[in-house]
């Protein structure tokens, strides 16, 4: 989603801010613009349709002076990417030039109102209306902060500003409301950067400072001094962040995304260092909140995510629905709270995120909140709204996920909900002691596995240069593997552009069946599982409607090999296990799909690593 860089101090700010801005390309982008300010100056705007580059490229070697600067890159949500609707966007003097993330729901009656007393609008955008709100509060008392502070008393819905004016060279306000993404603001030497993602920073610092929900921060030369909207000051302390987030780079790899698939075995084995003991066979997540008998009095679990992030919370209510004796729910975070679902303070949400900056999610975590319920995130950034907000944060381990589209992050969330499952059956005695030692011994056994799955690509790349010509494709998966259907599907969809879709295989006869000939190929999941004979019964059906079967199945499986056009092989593992190793192929046979349709596979189109807006 949209990006945010600023830099305050002795330095000519425009080489800082490209530099944050290509840190923020991996968020999902359409085009970028910087502004720059020098004393007795108006702020110098330059933008660009497309990445970073081709700002560069617009600038053409131009120096662009200032120690004040601030960079942005756009994910289109009002008006389409032209480079009039990206930003930083002015006022009509030209004095303001201000970044925006998020949405402005009362742009319209602002605009309308403004149109009236004779602004002049360039943009498309929601953001330009901040601009001229600001401009005209400025009429009144050429005070920019007190014209800020106003502006945010108007605009309505969840939004984060930062914003430079002419004459205050030394520095940027912004403001945060509600959950439009997170702002962090690091301090060193004489010298503030601020941004919208960590990884835009921890080269400069790995000390920073959140901005929160309702609070405004004056940006200055290596200080930072913050309020609330009623103008009291707010006293922060700085957070430290873990360094590995300097260290990203594709490590010899073509894309991110192929380098992520490659470390999963790393992050499986990281998730579970520390957490799994054999000896005892137990589980200690030390930072899971809940107390044993806090634990026996819940009376309900949710699980909430979007996207990947959803289909990781599938997959944790089925092992939930396995371990413990309680009713588990898994939700889409955007249709959640809409329900208004019954929670108080004997159930448990658990929210699942990459980022932990995701609007819905966030949202989520909020209604639940307010109805007293606990509130549990699992999620891959130290500091991250959702793990503030939170009374206990799961930390994925996984390090920088840079490609879009998730995999690392998936298996790591999925390992997450194994071992919190596994504590909480601990507590509430659901599961024997027995079979909790032998489904430890078996995720303990999931890096060496995943390594040996991963050692050689040939059958991925073979199948990808069948498949990239097709413009449809069905996933079907059941039991512990329908989510792992879904994920497929959403992987090709996202890298390849092909429409995919996952269903539950039993569901196939009440209308995708419809859809099947030589046109439309079928990836079937049938691992060996207590459901593996009515898999093979859709298969035949696919192909008693000529339609092409690539099966995923495990080694040795020669029944499904003489059923199968293709067959893509994991090893045999116990049934709870098989979503660990079936979501593999399918992320490697997407990103191959992709490569051959010639994808930008880091950076699909109109997607983005966090979504700040709802």
């Amino acid at each position: 989603m949209c990006g945010i860089i600023g830099y305050v101090g002795s330095r000519e700010a425009m080489p800082l801010v490209l530099a944050g801005l290509e840190r923020l390309e991996y968020r999902g982008y359409d085009s970028a613009g910087v502004a720059t300010l020098e004393p007795n100056k108006k702020p110098e705007v330059h933008q660009a349709v497309g990445k970073v580059k081709d700002l560069v490229s617009h600038l053409n070697g131009r120096k662009l002076r200032g120690a004040l600067g601030l960079g942005h890159t756009r994910w289109a949500t009002h008006g389409r990417s032209t480079v009039a609707n990206a930003h930083p966007h002015t006022d009509c003097l030209g004095r303001v030039a201000l970044a925006h993330n998020g949405i402005v729901e009362n742009f319209m009656e602002l605009k309308e109102g403004l149109l009236a007393k004779g602004h002049a609008f360039t943009s498309e955008t929601d953001s330009e209306v901040i601009a001229h709100v600001i401009e005209e509060e400025m009429a009144e008392d050429e005070d920019f902060e007190a014209a800020f502070s106003r502006m945010a008393l108007r605009i309505r819905g969840a939004n984060v500003v930062a914003a430079i004016c002419e004459g205050d060279t030394d520095r940027i306000l912004v403001l945060r409301l509600g959950n439009a993404g997170g702002i962090a603001v690091a301090r060193k030497n004489g010298e503030t950067m601020l941004a919208s993602d960590l990884g835009a920073l921890v080269s400069f610092s790995n000390e920073v400072t959140f901005l929160e929900d309702g609070e405004i921060v004056s940006v200055r030369s290596g200080a930072a001094r913050f309020k609330d909207l009623k103008g009291a000051t707010v006293v922060k302390e700085p957070h430290r962040m873990p360094r590995d987030w300097v260290s990203v780079g594709k490590g010899g790899y073509r894309h991110f995304m192929l380098k992520e698939i490659m470390e999963q075995p790393r992050t499986v084995a990281g998730v579970m260092q520390g957490r799994v003991n054999l000896h005892d066979g137990r589980v200690t997540l030390k930072r899971f909140p809940l107390t044993e008998p806090e634990v026996r009095e819940l009376n309900r679990v949710v699980l909430v995510g979007s996207g990947t992030s959803y289909h990781a919370a599938l997959l944790g209510r089925n092992l939930m629905d396995r371990f413990l004796r309680l009713p588990v729910d898994a939700e889409s975070s955007s249709e959640f709270r809409y329900r208004e679902p019954a929670l108080d303070e004997r159930s448990l949400m658990v929210s699942v995120g990459q980022s932990g900056e995701t609007a819905d999610t966030l949202s989520a975590m909020e209604w639940a909140k307010r109805q007293g319920a606990r509130l549990v995130t699992i999620c891959n950034v130290e500091g991250s709204q959702a793990a503030r907000m939170a009374e206990g944060w799961l930390s994925m381990r996984a390090g920088p996920e840079i490609g879009v589209a998730s995999t690392k992050t998936f298996l790591a969330s999925m390992s997450l909900l194994a071992l919190l499952s596994i504590q909480m059956s601990q507590a509430s005695g659901s599961l024997p002691e027995g079979t909790r030692r032998e489904i430890l011994a078996q995720l303990i056994r999931l890096p060496d596995l995943l390594n040996g799955m991963l050692a050689d690509h040939t059958p991925y790349k073979k199948l990808a240069r069948r498949l990239y010509r097709y413009d449809h494709i069905l996933y079907l998966g059941r039991g512990m593997n329908h989510p792992v259907a879904l994920e497929g599907a959403l992987k090709l969809k996202e890298l390849s552009y092909i429409h995919a879709e996952g269903y539950a295989a039993g569901e196939m006869k009440h209308g995708p069946i419809a859809l099947i000939d030589h046109k439309m190929p079928t990836v079937a999941l049938a691992p060996r599982s207590g459901l593996y004979d009515k898999m093979m019964n859709s298969i035949k059906e696919v192909k008693a409607r000529d339609g092409m079967v690539v099966a995923l199945g495990a080694e040795g499986d020669d029944e499904l090999a003489s059923q199968a056009d293709h067959v893509l092989y994991v090893p045999d593992v116990p049934e709870l296990l098989t979503p660990f190793l079936t979501v593999v192929p399918l992320q490697l046979l997407a990103y191959y799909v992709a490569v051959e349709r010639g994808c930008d596979v880091d950076q699909p189109r109109n997607l983005a690593k966090s979504v700040t807006v709802e």
